[in-house]
C-alpha cells in the first residue's frame, strides 16, 4: 500500500487535517501511527477504506488506484478493530459472524479461541446464544473487544486497522486484547493507531505524525535515538507510569 502526496481537509477547516503524506506500507508487515490528538492518524486510516476521499494525491493498493476499485470489494478486504466496538442487541453468535451465513460451527469457536474470548462465552449460561444488550452494554469493555477481534478472524482481511484499539481496557484486559491481537497480525498488512505507546513497539516501522503531516519514521529503537517527536511522546509515557506506580 502507498500514499503518494494525499492531502485532505474537511468540510469548513481552514487548514488541512493532513498533508503531503508520502509513506509506503509493504505487504505483510506492521506499522504504526503515533501522535497527539488531532494529528491526523484517524483522518489518514479512514481514507482506506473510502470512508473519505483526499483532495489530492492518490493511494494505491497492490499498485492500483483505490478509487478505481470497485468499493464493497475493497472494504471486504480491510477489517477494522475499534475503541467503541459496534455490537447490535443479537447473541454473541450473531455478532461475530455480523450476517455471514456460511461460518461453520468449528469456525466459529477457532477464532474465538484465538480471540481469547472461548472462557467467557463459556461462562454464560447460554454460550454463543446470550444475548449481548443494545450496544453489548451485558458485556465489558474487554469482552467487546475479544468479540471484536474473533469478528475480524473470521473476516480474514488482508488489511488490519487497529484505531485505538486497547485504550479503554484496564491491564488485564489489555494483555488479554493484545494476546488476541498478535493472532491478527500474522500474514497480512496491519496499521495500529495507539496512544498507548507500548502497544506499537512491535512494528517494522513507526510513523510520527504532527499537525497532518509525518514527522518520523522509524523502529521503535531507531526512534528513541533519533530523540524527537517520538521519543516525547515515550519519555511522557514513561514518566505518568512512573508516578502511577
Amino acid at each position: 500500500m502507498s500514499f503518494n502526496n494525499v492531502t485532505f481537509t474537511y468540510p469548513g477547516a481552514k487548514t488541512p487535517a493532513i498533508q503531503e503524506i508520502n509513506l509506503e506500507i509493504p505487504k505483510g508487515e506492521t506499522v504504526a501511527l503515533v501522535g497527539a490528538s488531532g494529528a491526523g492518524k484517524s483522518t489518514l486510516v479512514d481514507l482506506i477504506p473510502r470512508l473519505i476521499d483526499p483532495q489530492e494525491g492518490q493511494i494505491f493498493i497492490d499498485g492500483i488506484d483505490i478509487r478505481e476499485l470497485d468499493l464493497s470489494n475493497l472494504r471486504k478486504r480491510i477489517g477494522i478493530v475499534a475503541q467503541q466496538v459496534f455490537l447490535f442487541n443479537g447473541t454473541i453468535r450473531e455478532n461475530i459472524c455480523y450476517g455471514n451465513q456460511s461460518v461453520t460451527e468449528e469456525q466459529l469457536r477457532s477464532a474465538c479461541e484465538q480471540a481469547f474470548a472461548m472462557e467467557f462465552i463459556l461462562s454464560f449460561e447460554e454460550g454463543f446464544d446470550t444475548i449481548v444488550g443494545e450496544r453489548g452494554v451485558m458485556l465489558s469493555g474487554g469482552q467487546r473487544q475479544r468479540i471484536a477481534i474473533a469478528r475480524a478472524l473470521l473476516l480474514n482481511p488482508e488489511i488490519l486497522i487497529l484505531d485505538e484499539a486497547t485504550s479503554a481496557l484496564d491491564t488485564e484486559s489489555e494483555r488479554l486484547v493484545q494476546q488476541a491481537l498478535e493472532s491478527l497480525y500474522k500474514n497480512r498488512t496491519v496499521i495500529i493507531i495507539a496512544h498507548r505507546l507500548s502497544t506499537v513497539q512491535i512494528a517494522n516501522t513507526i510513523f510520527a505524525m504532527e499537525d497532518g503531516r509525518i514527522v518520523e519514521s522509524g523502529t521503535h529503537a531507531e526512534l528513541i535515538r533519533l530523540d524527537g517527536k517520538y521519543k516525547k511522546l515515550y519519555d511522557i509515557q514513561f514518566v505518568e507510569f512512573s508516578e502511577s506506580v
